[in-house]
């Protein structure tokens, strides 16, 4: 499933339509900033988990998916995929958020990430930097597939980030 979307009353988040959205689409998510209810964080935890046993993990073994909910509803999934070149290698997160700008998408609401470590792994910097691309902050969960889960913002976990206005505020210096 790589585009669906959550039900407003929770439950398995359903596949989306030609356009990226779902007739059943919810635009009552509102914002980061927005708190989700227990059955929504479990639909994109259960996302998460799904995407995670499609990984091509060949060289580390290490399965990662990522569910990601955009402002219009939509859940957008990934996983990560290794290439025996190491550095060719995408994670789960990148790989969501990869998928929702080139569907036109550039607002978040909050990302579920799973991993199969007993204590859920937070994620790695350069997948931290690309979500702060697109948001100031934006709910984290962190989750296995027995149940565990853990609840972070990305200001938390990527505190003074690189944002696109430092770049264009040094830019507009430059100029002048």
């Amino acid at each position: 499933m790589s585009a669906a979307t959550v039900p407003p009353g929770g439950g398995s988040p359903r596949e989306a339509g030609p356009g990226g959205a779902g007739d059943d689409r919810v635009s009552d998510m509102g914002g980061p900033e927005t708190e989700l209810d227990e059955a929504r964080i479990a639909a994109l935890s259960a996302a998460a988990v799904d995407a995670r046993q499609r990984a091509w993990a060949p060289y580390s073994r290490f399965q990662v998916g990522a569910a990601l909910l955009c402002d219009d509803g939509t859940v957008v999934t990934g996983c990560n995929v290794e290439n025996a070149s190491y550095g060719l290698t995408v994670c789960a997160e990148r790989t969501a958020l990869l998928k929702a700008v080139s569907d036109g998408r550039r607002r978040f609401v909050a990302i579920a990430i799973a991993t199969d470590m007993p204590e859920p792994a937070t994620p790695c910097g350069m997948c931290r930097q690309a979500m702060a691309e697109f948001a100031d902050d934006l709910p984290i969960y962190l989750v296995n597939p027995a149940g565990a889960r853990r609840t972070f913002s990305l200001a938390a976990l990527l505190p003074g980030a690189f944002k696109p206005e430092a770049l264009l505020q040094w830019q507009a210096e430059r100029a002048t």
